[in-house]
């Protein structure tokens, strides 16, 4: 049903733009639209999505049915054996579909290709975001909760959620 491909630096404009889809309709009843704005910029900028790719580590993973796109993943090496699942989005069109699913088994077939040593994937979580019954689904547990400055005076008010891979 899904494919998927690891995206380039020549896919910024596309994940700025499914993340414009997502993102703000996500949050919407969770945080400001300040905060939603702050975000976008700080985080899915072209210039941002270019310098996590080039600079940062970020690996993306576009989900496609067909040809067309359906969403994405993150994941980043945060040292030894851990990496962190950054973002997990599936376009409005395609929830309910299992793609947010498939996107999750494809970011740790990807941790596990790079680092087939067990180690562990962590991602921060909304603490009122309904995708937190979505993790745990899939496994993951919470390990700690903080409240983590970002910016502007915003703060991101996080679960973090692990799983062993």
């Amino acid at each position: 049903m899904f494919t998927i491909r690891k995206a380039t630096t020549d896919d910024c404009a596309l994940i700025h733009r499914m993340a414009g889809q997502v993102f703000p309709e996500t949050y919407k009843r969770i945080i400001s639209g300040e905060q939603i704005a702050f975000m976008m910029e700080w985080m899915y900028s072209i210039e941002s999505l270019r310098r996590q790719m080039q600079a940062e580590g970020h690996v993306y993973l576009l989900a496609y049915q067909g040809e067309e796109p359906a969403g994405y993943v993150s994941v980043q090496p945060e040292g030894g054996d851990l990496f962190h699942l950054q973002k997990i989005y599936v376009l409005p069109r395609f929830q309910g579909t299992r793609c947010g699913s498939f996107l999750f088994r494809e970011a740790i077939k990807y941790i596990k290709s790079v680092h087939p040593a067990p180690c562990r994937m962590e991602l921060n979580v909304n603490r009122h975001n309904k995708a937190l019954h979505f993790y745990e689904h899939m496994g993951m547990k919470k390990v700690r909760e903080g409240d983590f400055p970002i910016g502007n005076g915003f703060y991101m008010n996080d679960y973090i959620m692990g799983i062993e891979c």
